[in-house]
């Protein structure tokens, strides 16, 4: 019978990111991840529930959970409303 060696998680990205493609993919996915963390972390900063979120930004709280979750994609304008419902400013770069 044959066992399976355990996988170190850092050597298993390291040998997926050297797949075509899957560093950018990797790396557009993670941007939406710390996005999402933000978000919720200004959420439970401003002790704040998602309904009450989703109430500021013209949403449903089930939308603000799937953004939190890192499952939806933001766009500019979910953005500068997120922005505003905690009174801070949009700042978008390129580099």
């Amino acid at each position: 019978m044959k066992t399976n060696k355990p996988t170190d998680f850092d050597e298993y990205v390291e040998k997926l990111l050297k797949k075509k493609g899957m560093r950018v993919f990797y790396e557009e996915y993670m941007k939406q991840l710390r996005t999402a963390v933000k978000m919720a972390e200004m959420r439970e900063k401003a002790k704040m529930s998602q309904v009450q979120l989703a109430k500021k930004i013209g949403t449903t709280q089930s939308n603000v959970a799937r953004m939190e979750s890192g499952e939806q994609n933001f766009t500019l304008s979910t953005l500068g409303k997120i922005a505003k419902a905690f009174d801070k400013e949009l700042e978008i770069s390129l580099r």
